[in-house]
């Protein structure tokens, strides 16, 4: 069944990030779409919820304020999008990482591995702190809805922002590269963690990789994504043994 709910105190799409990700972990939720611009929110539920158990979700953001608008019979949903549709942006910009990395890593001499990787770190934390910085504070509230540091100390939402953005210079830069790859794999696997959790765990809520721009489902890319620079991180260090 899915029930529309009327929620004030929505201003941005950090907001509209927040308000989906706390109603989203109310038990028996199944899907919650938000109408920024009518301050809606559609609930599809997989058994009742109680309007106050949702509203119990929101009460340490007392600015949220929801209540019931009405309710509507089981609709046949909406055409799901592909798995490509879905994850196009970030398709995209791996994509155009991975093409930069190929081209710095052909030389005359043959093809560089480390170089191509160093630049493909580079890229990658560069063009993911500048999503967040976009909406700071968005995803700051929006991580720590599923990363094990940051529901506990919300300011490392703040940190790992700044520390990804610290990463990509210090690849880019190539400085102290053991420092940085030893760095990368500390905070990657603190990350990892919370995004097993909540994949296992079938929650469906937004990944805040690409901040809150995107709206992008937590998945395997997910860990597909933060593995991947375990991985890497991981080569370009035993490499320098």
């Amino acid at each position: 069944m899915e029930h529309t709910y009327q929620v004030t105190g929505m201003t941005c799409a950090g907001c509209e990030y927040k308000v989906q990700t706390l109603l989203s972990g109310v038990p028996g939720v199944k899907q919650v779409d938000i109408n920024l611009s009518a301050g809606e929110a559609h609930v599809t539920m997989d058994q009742h919820v109680a309007t106050s158990a949702l509203q119990n979700s929101l009460k340490d953001y007392p600015k949220y304020q929801l209540s019931e608008a009405h309710i509507t019979m089981p609709a046949i949903e909406d055409q799901p999008k592909s798995w490509a549709a879905t994850y196009k942006p970030i398709l995209l910009i791996f994509g155009y990482i991975l093409t930069i990395s190929l081209i710095a890593g052909s030389t005359a001499l043959g093809f560089d591995w480390m170089l191509a990787m160093q630049v493909f770190m580079a890229g990658f934390f560069l063009i993911f702190s500048f999503f967040k910085m976009l909406d700071l504070d968005g995803f700051a509230d929006s991580y720590a809805m599923y990363d094990v540091v940051a529901r506990k100390f919300k300011t490392w939402g703040y940190l790992y922002a700044l520390i990804e953005l610290a990463l990509g210079l210090s690849y880019a830069l190539n400085l102290n590269p053991v420092i940085t790859n030893v760095v990368t794999i500390i905070v990657m696997t603190v990350s990892i963690i919370g995004v097993l959790q909540s994949v296992l765990n079938k929650k469906t809520i937004r990944c805040a990789c690409l901040g809150s721009v995107f709206n992008l489902p937590m998945s395997t890319v997910t860990i597909i994504e933060d593995g991947l620079m375990i991985i890497m991180s991981g080569i370009m260090l035993i490499n320098m043994f």
